[in-house]
């Protein structure tokens, strides 16, 4: 994934919008958008972007996010719930259980993603843990989610918010303008 930070003015007339309270985060010419907390860090790493609630160490919690090109073939034989009970079964961190998959498709967008309970073996604390896989078109984005379980109301509005607002494979054609509706 190619990580390129850059600041435009925006001209008064944009058409970038987001829910109050929010930054808009969008990846390569809108493969991906999605909103996210205006108070949130964000910290690329060499295999996702992270957003945290706080600078670390301080922070409790940790929204992760890397997207890739897929083909645009058939994917009723594999469909996301499949996909993401196999990617949680590869989690080295002793998770004690899982939630069942939650599907929350939307129109031609299809989302899926699971929470499970871990102990922090650097800490000792009691965790949880999402993950989610959401498909459209020619892109498929991974969305990871860790935080102590006594945050986990708080932080579950957050979940919420990036999955309301997820947006996959909607090309902008001038970053400066926004979305444009053809």
């Amino acid at each position: 994934m190619r990580r390129l930070k850059e600041k435009h003015r925006l001209p008064k007339k944009h058409g970038w919008t987001s829910r109050p309270g929010c930054k808009i985060f969008v990846a390569d010419r809108g493969a991906v958008r999605f909103d996210y907390p205006a108070d949130w860090v964000v910290i690329p790493d060499p295999d996702s972007i992270k957003f945290r609630d706080r600078e670390p160490p301080d922070d409790d919690c940790v929204l992760a996010f890397s997207y890739m090109p897929i083909p645009i073939i058939d994917w009723t034989g594999m469909p996301l719930s499949h996909l993401v009970t196999e990617a949680t079964k590869g989690d080295k961190r002793s998770i004690r259980s899982w939630n069942p998959v939650v599907e929350s498709p939307r129109a031609d967008l299809e989302i899926a993603w699971r929470q499970g309970y871990f102990t922090d073996q650097v800490i000792g604390g009691d965790a949880l843990t999402r993950l989610c896989l959401a498909r459209r078109l020619d892109v498929q984005a991974l969305l990871t989610m860790d935080c102590w379980q006594q945050d986990e109301a708080r932080f579950s509005k957050v979940w919420d918010l990036v999955l309301d607002t997820l947006v996959l494979a909607e090309p902008i054609q001038n970053p400066l303008l926004g979305p444009q509706v053809m």
